[in-house]
């Protein structure tokens, strides 16, 4: 349990430096919903998440009336939709009627829609991913993602093309909102099972029946701990990162155990990711900038990110044996204000954002490009970002909004989503390298057994 210290921490990092648990996420497993028909999956599908689910949101805003720690959304991750749908199953159908609960139950997001095509597509997972661009467009609150490389699998270039367009026609149809479409949509390598965070969130194969995963911020604490720290040598600078990781993690544990206690539901992940939002003071560009670094994107910010990262995730292993997601640190640009700033001044390119996802959490994360960016520019980001994330044996992704009709400038997106300066990808052509198809290899260390 907390001691009155710790409490009385807790407190001044919640008034005082942004401290929150970012998400309350349950995971319901619906292997058991396959159905002979639509109707009868949707009526399946919907039953079990109104049933599980019914008791989250009041959860999450009685733990946060009890401790005042604030839990700022409330979300469902649901096992992969593909793999419960038929041939002949309505998936936009599907995707309204759960978007529908979500309404009805008060989340702020649903995560699911989702395909696991990294060794290959079947007639049927090829059909589910042509249908995203629409189920996002009639939507609000579903989320999707496609996971088309492993480091077993390596690489399928069928998919890294398809979702190209699919990225493309998810804009165009969602013009008329900023192409908001697409912050709903990302490409994995590497995928986890147990991510309490969207847009990339689904309920793994191998999870148990309801789980409660929670994703806790604080890159706002771990500045303030360190903005001071100027003659200290990178020895020090990790250790007071370890000991303030350790300080958040506790919170996210306290809130896992209670919620699921609370919800009937297995205790899953605590994801101690440093995840910024657009306000001052919640930056994780100012924690790299509070290192030395006069701005984020200069010489010295991969190193700076991947210390950064490391002791992150070694604090909050000690404070929690079930630390899991994608733990570590978020490099969002349109949710993170001193990114913003940095590529608004032509100081942070996509080239410096690609290296820095060698070494932080995930990948390249709500980047607005031109809406004149083709779809093989697309592929080749996310066919770049997956290459990252096959050879390191991590978790990448790329999340990238096309804004249709706009070639400079900003677009602004509100909320946690933030606003993003539009950044311009390379211009050479690469169509007949995307349209080569097939598979990249999985690289030798794949070989492990």
């Amino acid at each position: 349990m907390l001691q009155t210290r710790e409490i009385l921490e807790t407190i001044n990092m919640v008034q005082k430096e942004h401290l929150d648990v970012r998400t309350l996420t349950m995971g319901i497993s619906l292997l058991d919903c396959v159905r002979g028909n639509t109707l009868d999956t949707v009526n399946a599908v919907t039953t079990k998440i109104y049933s599980y689910a019914k008791d989250l949101v009041k959860t999450g805003q009685d733990l946060q009336n009890e401790f005042g720690i604030p839990i700022v959304n409330k979300r469902i991750s649901l096992t992969p939709l593909s793999l419960i749908c038929g041939k002949d199953t309505d998936y936009v159908a599907l995707a309204r009627a759960i978007d529908k609960v979500g309404l009805d139950l008060g989340v702020d997001f649903i995560g699911g829609y989702t395909a696991l095509v990294h060794k290959g597509m079947t007639d049927f997972e090829k059909r589910f991913i042509e249908t995203i661009p629409e189920a996002l467009a009639v939507t609000d609150r579903l989320c999707s993602s496609v996971n088309i490389g492993s480091t077993k699998a390596g690489i399928n270039m069928d998919a890294v093309r398809l979702m190209g367009e699919k990225i493309k026609e998810t804009a165009y149809l969602t013009k008329d909102k900023s192409s908001i479409g697409c912050a709903k949509l990302v490409v994995f390598c590497n995928a986890v099972e147990d991510n309490p965070f969207m847009a990339g969130a689904f309920h793994g194969i191998g999870e148990a029946e309801k789980v409660i995963n929670v994703g806790v911020s604080g890159p706002g604490v771990v500045h303030s701990a360190i903005k001071d720290c100027k003659g200290a040598s990178f020895n020090e600078l990790a250790e007071i990162i370890k000991k303030t990781a350790f300080k958040i993690t506790r919170v996210g544990q306290l809130m896992a155990s209670l919620a699921s206690e609370r919800t009937g539901a297995t205790c899953g992940i605590v994801d101690l990711s440093l995840a910024p939002t657009p306000v001052m003071g919640d930056s994780v560009a100012h924690v790299l900038e509070s290192m030395g670094i006069d701005s984020v994107g200069g010489l010295g910010t991969t190193a700076a990110l991947a210390m950064l990262n490391d002791a992150v995730k070694k604090g909050g292993l000690m404070a929690s044996s079930s630390v899991g997601g994608l733990s570590g640190a978020f490099i969002p640009v349109s949710e993170d204000i001193g990114m913003i700033n940095a590529v608004r001044e032509g100081l942070l390119s996509i080239e410096k954002l690609e290296a820095m996802t060698a070494v932080c959490s995930v990948g390249l994360d709500m980047i607005a490009v031109p809406g004149s960016t083709t779809a093989s520019q697309i592929s080749g980001l996310i066919a770049d970002e997956a290459a990252i994330g096959m050879v390191n044996n991590k978790t990448t992704a790329v999340r990238v909004i096309p804004v249709e009709g706009q070639e400079e400038g900003e677009v602004e997106f509100g909320g946690l989503l933030g606003r993003a300066p539009l950044i311009k990808l390379s211009p050479v052509n690469n169509d007949l390298f995307i349209a080569r198809g097939g598979k990249i290899p999985a690289p030798l260390h794949s070989l492990k057994n």
